[in-house]
């Protein structure tokens, strides 16, 4: 097999993979795919193999980042504050036909690099707002859901500038396929196997009975609360049909939800955010009583300030995440500036909106008793990356005892 077609081969295991494990769809479900221009090729690869699996319908859903661009620049201010009704009543049938959902993302990180922040934080709001059923759709494991990604010449660039441009892109696909896989015999029994392990460790997180983590590194000294009906959760989801989905691709996190008010101290990043086409790096959180309360960045820091400011749950934290320091992508020492591989390269928490399934019955919570629970009510979700080699974590459980969780950047039980 010469390189092109080794190449192909990857490219169309992958499309396989996104089809058959990520969304894992069935037999006369409808697809609904989000991609950018330039990801065309892969696209209706994706598409062929998700008829091949039975789908009822695929609609792709295309987006133009510079037509993007020109639009954040050039609109009238009074736009950012609307949502087409159109789009929105288009996820919401995803949602009423029980369909899936993937999201191709080939995102250059600094997009919208020296746009108005205030134009970004309304349109957030308003998409936010319009997308409501959609979004709680996702958090409720509802519909099944996947994001993946493939190279952009922008993204590359950003990832590999010391390398000959002509090398960008194929390394950045190397790198992709090796983080979710590709490269091993049999990636669909390689993914089985991981999210055993996955799986492995948050029931053992869940016997444990904790009760408050307690983060010690450079910068952060951190105390997060989690509710008695906590539940430690791994990437891959099932929905009410029973069909199962892994959300991300690659996934090596394992996930529960914070109590709102439940989080005191100070927090650190240890690598930067690519959020919404602006970089965010070097930033500092400190959280009283759940809320954050200072927020400084050495880039970006309007952009962060902009995020936190979204709506009131911005400033509360939704999900709490551990991953090992010494995982996959962490081990290749890329930076990819995309947090779908940067989240799963380290310790993480999420600003925003939080998960109901990390919560024992959350599915079936009225808004009012997910409120009670301390369970965070937000129209973003962000993440960011705190994790280091140097990290300590420790656990104390509701019956007193004190659990070392990390040492030095990896799992300690």
């Amino acid at each position: 097999m010469n390189l092109h077609h080794a190449f192909q081969d990857k490219v169309k295991k992958f499309a396989q993979l996104a089809i058959k494990v990520g969304v894992n769809i069935q037999n006369d479900q409808p697809l609904w795919i989000s991609a950018p221009i330039g990801t065309e090729d892969f696209v209706r690869i994706v598409v062929k193999e998700a008829y091949l699996a039975g789908a009822r319908n695929v609609h792709v859903q295309w987006y133009d980042e510079e037509i993007m661009r020109t639009h954040y620049e050039m609109a009238r201010d009074d736009v950012f504050h609307e949502y087409p009704s159109w789009l929105a009543a288009a996820h919401e049938w995803v949602v009423d036909l029980k369909g899936a959902f993937l999201q191709i993302e080939a995102n250059d990180p600094d997009l919208l690099k020296g746009i108005d922040p205030d134009r970004i934080l309304h349109y957030e709001k308003a998409s936010g707002d319009a997308l409501d059923r959609f979004y709680e759709a996702i958090e409720k494991d509802e519909i099944s859901w996947s994001i993946v990604a493939i190279p952009s010449q922008k993204w590359a660039d950003k990832v590999f500038p010391e390398l000959p441009k002509s090398e960008r892109i194929p390394t950045l696909w190397d790198r992709i396929f090796s983080s979710v896989r590709i490269d091993q015999p049999d990636p669909v029994s390689a993914w089985k196997s991981h999210i055993q392990t996955l799986s492995d460790k948050a029931a053992q997180l869940n016997s444990l009975g904790l009760k408050t983590l307690y983060y010690q590194d450079s910068g952060t000294d951190l105390s997060i609360e989690l509710h008695e009906d906590h539940i430690w959760l791994t990437g891959t989801s099932s929905t009410p049909q029973g069909q199962s989905f892994i959300a991300n691709m690659p996934t090596e996190e394992v996930y529960t939800v914070p109590v709102k008010t439940g989080v005191n101290g100070t927090v650190s990043s240890t690598k930067p955010l690519a959020y919404n086409g602006n970089v965010i790096d070097g930033f500092v959180l400190t959280f009283v009583n759940g809320e954050i309360t200072e927020a400084s960045a050495e880039t970006g820091e309007e952009i962060l300030r902009k995020l936190i400011e979204t709506d009131e749950g911005a400033a509360y934290l939704g999900e709490v995440a551990l991953v090992p320091h010494q995982s996959p992508i962490s081990d290749s020492g890329v930076l990819f500036y995309n947090t779908l591989f940067d989240e799963n390269a380290s310790n993480h928490l999420a600003i925003g909106s939080s998960y109901p399934t990390c919560i024992r019955d959350g599915n079936i919570l009225s808004d009012e008793e997910r409120e009670e629970k301390g369970l965070n009510e937000s129209v973003v979700h962000e993440d960011f990356m705190i994790g280091s080699a140097t990290m300590n974590i420790d656990g104390v459980c509701r019956d007193g005892r004190k659990i070392p969780i990390f040492r030095d950047g990896n799992w300690a039980i």
